[in-house]
């Protein structure tokens, strides 16, 4: 609660006026917002209705998700395994609203309206301002655009994946994995990260021949917990050998 208090109320801190807030979740909001075609075409080809994937945007509103929940559709996975895959990767929107339930405070009766866009692009827009009232600004600003463009292009692009017949013919099967790994690549900044990526990539392409539509998706959850053990093991070895060779050189000193 610390972080709340400190956190300027306005301001133009470090020279970032409001325009420039507006400015950059413009951009965020509209560069992926556009990305709400791709996942129509692929709702679309996987046999969802336009009612269906439609209401997936109004309601779900979390790009990863929507696309492993219609992937494994498309792939023939039973709809309780795809949805249970499509919820554990939403689960991680539950803690950037921790985070940033400090920085916005909103009133009570507005934070189950907001909730709904807490999703990777506003947190990072709200994150990376100086003050609450920017912090509010790229929240609201990121949200509202990216909300009311993905719903839109998510109808153009179901409708025109009804116009064309097959995607697959098309090749716009494709586009769901395409814009999901566009999205992912850049938030793969550390190496832990970049391992756990790799790791998750292995599971779930090796194990797809095997294991039935959506099930590869959540072992491949896996990949996270068993790099921070193996990352925690090493660590904790690292430790023990330098307590060794601090205690074997007080030894040979005595």
């Amino acid at each position: 609660m610390t972080e709340q208090t400190a956190l300027p109320e306005t301001g133009a801190v470090e020279g970032k006026p409001d325009a420039a807030v507006v400015r950059d979740a413009l951009g965020v909001g509209v560069a992926v917002g556009l990305s709400g075609f791709a996942f129509g075409v692929t709702s679309a080809g996987s046999g969802l209705t336009l009612a269906q994937t439609c209401a997936l945007s109004l309601l779900v509103f979390t790009g990863a998700s929507q696309f492993a929940l219609v992937g494994a559709l498309a792939a023939g996975g039973n709809p309780l395994t795809a949805a249970a895959g499509a919820f554990f990767l939403g689960v991680r929107n539950a803690f950037y609203g921790l985070r940033l339930s400090q920085l916005l405070v909103l009133p009570r009766a507005v934070r189950p309206f907001a909730a709904q866009w807490v999703i990777d692009e506003t947190t990072a827009v709200a994150l990376a301002q100086p003050t609450r009232r920017g912090v509010r600004i790229g929240f609201t600003v990121t949200g509202l655009t990216l909300y009311l463009l993905w719903n839109l292009t998510t109808l153009l692009g179901a409708l025109g994946a009804e116009a064309i017949g097959d995607t697959a013919a098309w090749g716009l099967d494709a586009a769901g994995p395409a814009v999901f790994l566009a999205l992912l690549a850049p938030m793969l900044k550390s190496t832990t990260e970049r391992i756990v990526a790799g790791l998750a990539v292995l599971l779930g392409l090796g194990l797809l021949p095997v294991l039935p539509a959506g099930v590869p998706v959540l072992v491949a959850a896996l990949a996270a917990p068993l790099v921070l053990w193996a990352r925690g093991r090493r660590a904790g070895g690292a430790v023990e050998n330098r307590d060794d060779r601090e205690a074997s050189a007080g030894e040979g000193e005595r």
